[in-house]
């Protein structure tokens, strides 16, 4: 079955990513929508280049914004990208045979990312499978802000496409441990908004277990000092979710 395609993608100041991200979809798919959450920078002036969807939605979540990207696609068919990201000429390529010969309900293919200039390709980021192509009569996004996935209906077809999804992440080490800092502290209000209550056995074993998965088990040490410093941030970052929950949890004992 031949099958037409939107190109999702939100977005909010990206002027530094969105061109790539747009190139890498213009002859891939048949529309491109940017849910972008009130931009300050070129970001809305770039996407104009494209004949790009441009629509202004404030934000109230990843997991809500990217919701809304899908519901204010064309077609059943979607292909959702993160500004930071494009297509490989592999997995383009892949796409596009797809395209003209669907028979599943989702594909999913591998993250590739690049740290500071380098590609990592261990450290528990690499294959990064990641579900991206789907019909969005099957599937939406939901999970746990800022860590939304895309989930499917029971009983879905999903296929794998060969080639990477490029991620280009973080250009400093400095970027990085920002970007942590405030993921931490949105999942710790995630945590609190769904009433779960902080654990000192979370907030000491949590982040011990988190190097481990990325340094050892994830062969963080044969991507050297990247690997080395990627694993110690994460596993910071997991300290500091569940620090911040026991902070929101006091404060909410506080204010009762």
């Amino acid at each position: 079955m031949k099958v037409k395609l939107s190109g999702v993608i939100i977005t909010f100041n990206e002027e530094k990513n969105i061109e790539r991200c747009l190139l890498s979809l213009k002859d891939i798919v048949d529309e491109i929508v940017v849910i972008d959450s009130f931009s300050t920078d070129r970001t809305k002036g770039i996407c104009e280049k494209y004949n790009v969807r441009f629509i202004q939605n404030p934000f109230k979540g990843h997991v809500e914004q990217k919701n809304k990207a899908l519901d204010s696609a064309r077609h059943s068919y979607v292909l959702s990208l993160d500004a930071d990201e494009e297509l490989s000429p592999r997995l383009k390529k892949s796409i596009v045979r797809i395209k003209e010969n669907w028979n599943a309900d989702g594909y999913y293919f591998n993250r590739l990312t690049n740290f500071c200039g380098t590609w990592i390709r261990h450290s528990g980021w690499y294959p990064d499978r990641k579900l991206r192509l789907w019909n969005r009569e099957k599937g939406r996004w939901g999970g746990l802000n800022p860590h939304d996935r895309v989930m499917m209906k029971p009983g879905s077809q999903l296929h794998f496409l060969r080639g990477d999804l490029n991620h280009y992440s973080y250009t400093t080490t400095d970027e990085f441990t920002e970007r942590t800092r405030k993921y931490s502290l949105i999942g710790a209000r995630s945590l609190f908004q769904q009433g779960k209550k902080p654990s000192y056995l979370k907030l000491v074993f949590s982040p011990a277990w988190r190097f481990i998965k990325h340094y050892v088990a994830g062969l963080g040490f044969l991507d050297g000092y990247n690997g080395l410093l990627i694993s110690r941030t994460l596993a910071k970052g997991v300290y500091l979710k569940y620090k911040e929950l026991f902070h929101l949890y006091q404060q909410n004992k506080t204010n009762s």
